[in-house]
């Protein structure tokens, strides 16, 4: 039996963003019902090297299948500028749950970005008003691609914004959805007044005023994944049905993170998991709702999820690299 090597162009062509966001949906249940196992995600901390190491393992129990592995990630802001190399690397290991056999090692950049994505649109789905036709962005990184690819799947997204300080990501940006959407560039103003707001940044002085939101918007807080980052205004979040995807890890490092340690916030403030909505515990978007915010910290079971989907279809396709790792 051999192991299955799948480089990023076999992640992204083997990775169908509908299948995802319905795979991605149900990791979020799973864990709801208490079908899946994740321990903490467990940081490694190089302040020499301005980066630190991640481990994100998981298991989880869907409908018809359930599945295993492993992520190793990184965040090194200084990759771009001194080495040529991405700020985030990830490496996934998926192995089968009953004999823990290693099934494949793939690129966990490429599927960190669809399945965050994919995360995004799930939240929307069940959070953001049903006729939402206009997606703002914060953030013109390459998080902000797999956003609008995943949300226009579950909302009909016809008027894009995208506004970032670094011109030339916006134009790049524009010219990659310019056939597929009307996509221009603007203020944080103008994206955060969209139907749909998605913050892809990794600030950690809040850019987003509530004043600066539409009455309905529905925002995915992407950007905040340490400790110290926030983008979001303190009363915008306060004056939200919030929603996150895990108490530890939000508390922990995201959106929330900063106000929560500060006291600013606290439990009686957070509607409830995404997974709860999910299943039908709690309710999502309601007519007397307003803003509605999802602090997505990115969960080790989304990427289970999404190396599942990928693992199935590379089989099909017969794509990637096999090779004896095992040696039995």
């Amino acid at each position: 039996m051999e192991t299955l090597l799948l480089n990023r162009d076999a992640v992204d062509e083997n990775t169908q963003m509908p299948e995802l966001i319905r795979a991605v949906e149900d990791a979020f249940a799973a864990y709801a019902r208490g079908d899946a196992q994740m321990p903490a995600k467990s940081y490694i901390d190089l302040p020499q090297y301005n980066g630190d190491f991640r481990s994100m393992p998981a298991y989880l129990e869907a409908n018809d299948w359930d599945a295993a592995g492993i992520k190793w990630v990184n965040v090194h802001p200084d990759n771009p500028d001194r080495f040529d190399l991405p700020t985030v690397i990830g490496t996934m290991i998926y192995s089968d749950p009953e004999t823990a056999f290693p099934l494949a090692i793939m690129d966990g950049t490429e599927l960190t970005m669809k399945r965050t994505g994919a995360a995004a649109a799930v939240a929307t789905d069940h959070l953001a008003v049903e006729d939402a036709t206009s997606m703002g962005l914060i953030g013109a990184g390459v998080q902000s691609y797999t956003q609008l690819e995943a949300i226009s799947e579950v909302r009909p997204i016809e008027e894009v914004v995208i506004s970032d300080l670094d011109e030339e990501a916006v134009e790049r940006f524009i010219d990659h959805f310019d056939d597929e959407f009307d996509v221009r560039a603007g203020s944080i103003s103008d994206a955060a007044s969209c139907d749909v707001l998605s913050t892809v940044t990794p600030v950690e002085e809040p850019i987003v005023s509530r004043e600066a939101v539409g009455e309905r918007t529905h925002i995915n807080a992407m950007g905040a994944d340490a400790e110290g980052k926030h983008e979001l205004a303190d009363d915008l979040l306060l004056n939200a049905k919030l929603v996150i995807d895990d108490h530890a890890q939000t508390t922990h490092s995201g959106e929330i993170n900063v106000p929560y340690s500060a006291g600013v916030l606290s439990d009686d403030d957070i509607h409830g998991d995404i997974g709860d909505i999910v299943v039908g515990e709690l309710d999502g978007r309601t007519n007397e709702d307003g803003v509605t915010v999802f602090d997505s910290t990115g969960l080790a079971i989304q990427d289970v999820a999404a190396a599942h989907v990928v693992y199935e279809h590379a089989n099909e396709n017969d794509n990637g690299y096999p090779f004896d790792l095992v040696g039995f």
